[in-house]
């Protein structure tokens, strides 16, 4: 077993150019703790400062949505589309940046899993396809998806657009890089998912097609934010908050997604396991990792998510090459402060469902673990 003091995730990285702490980072968790009009607050500063403080070499926000038409996916998830929202995360930005950590905005286009939109009732995906699963009643929502209207030329360039201002105003709040999530079943996951995309035109059909509208994202960013020190990740998943069983096709398509990502000018992978450990969702047919792969294929920093928390597994997977980073969601929640505790052999706190209430308040997780040793 890999000592504390020892342990590779406390060693310094270098993640598209610029040095971390630590192999730490903190995974983007949905939150809902902006006021109404999405506009950050007091106490999403304080939760996201926690983890800064607590020795995280690098902290990812929740998904903040993009534009003012589909994108919004829960109410009083935060946004980057107005004057009010930039100004909102400065003082967020700031409070990470104080703790000694880096701050990247994970930009989020809900698409058909929007289950709360301020600005519509309706709902677009790739094609009419009713997504699987219900709603979830965590956020707000009961029942049944809607059958989202397939997305028109005029459509998708109006979520590209809204990718890129976001990301523009996201560099402008202070932040250090964007995270574009194509990942868990979120628009850009339903274009390259191959039952929700049935499409007939260049954004459907072969991988190689399916990938297009996230590579066609992330080259516009860089087109429009060309700086080398501003970060350009792109989280991609299997599984899905409404499927978890599903898997890409195999490596070949893989291979596909992940060098389409990195021609476009993608700065890092995270691969995430929406609702799996990481070994689950990591397998491939071929004994590869999904992980390692993308790291093969593109030459660029992965970081991986899914159970990170298990010490052992994470020092496995780091010693055997198969990402350069790992994040952490509840394991995160639970310890704010990991990265110290591991640093000085602590024991970590258990994680419970309990702590995961959906808004953004470190104090709920204290308050359970008050009761939990009462």
């Amino acid at each position: 077993m890999t000592t504390p003091s020892a342990h590779p995730a406390l060693e310094p990285v270098t993640l598209a150019g610029a040095k971390l702490a630590n192999r730490l980072a903190v995974a983007p968790m949905t939150r809902v703790s902006a006021s109404e009009d999405g506009t950050p607050t007091e106490s999403m500063a304080r939760y996201y400062s926690a983890f800064a403080s607590g020795g995280f070499g690098l902290v990812i926000t929740e998904g903040t949505y993009t534009d003012a038409q589909y994108s919004q996916g829960y109410f009083f998830q935060p946004g980057i589309v107005s004057e009010s929202h930039v100004e909102g995360w400065r003082p967020v930005v700031e409070s990470i940046h104080a703790g000694g950590a880096r701050a990247v905005m994970q930009l989020m286009h809900a698409g058909a899993l929007s289950q709360g939109n301020r600005f519509r009732t309706d709902t677009v995906g790739p094609s009419a396809v009713r997504p699987k699963g219900q709603m979830m009643p965590e956020y707000g929502g009961s029942g049944p998806w809607p059958t989202p209207r397939a997305m028109s030329d005029d459509d998708i360039e109006t979520a590209v657009q809204g990718f890129v201002a976001a990301a523009v105003n996201a560099e402008r709040a202070g932040f250090d890089g964007v995270e574009v999530h194509a990942a868990n079943g979120y628009l850009l996951d339903q274009f390259l998912t191959d039952y929700t995309n049935l499409r007939r035109d260049s954004y459907g059909g072969s991988a190689s097609q399916r990938i297009r509208l996230t590579a066609q994202v992330v080259e516009r960013i860089r087109a429009e934010i060309p700086r080398e020190d501003f970060w350009l990740g792109v989280r991609l998943s299997q599984t899905k908050v409404n499927d978890f069983q599903y898997r890409w096709a195999g490596s070949d398509d893989a291979r596909i997604v992940f060098a389409s990502l990195a021609d476009a000018g993608a700065g890092y992978l995270h691969i995430a396991s929406e609702g799996r450990d990481w070994i689950e969702t990591a397998r491939l047919d071929d004994g590869d990792t999904i992980t390692a792969l993308a790291k093969k294929v593109t030459g660029l920093p992965v970081i991986a998510n899914g159970g990170m928390h298990d010490m052992d597994q994470a020092a496995r997977l780091l010693e055997g090459g198969h990402a350069d980073v790992l994040s952490l969601g509840r394991g995160a929640l639970a310890n704010p402060d990991l990265p110290n505790r591991v640093a000085g052999g602590h024991e970590l706190e258990t994680f419970d469902h309990a702590m995961l209430q959906p808004r953004a308040s470190l104090e709920n997780a204290e308050q359970w673990r008050r009761d939990a040793r009462a």
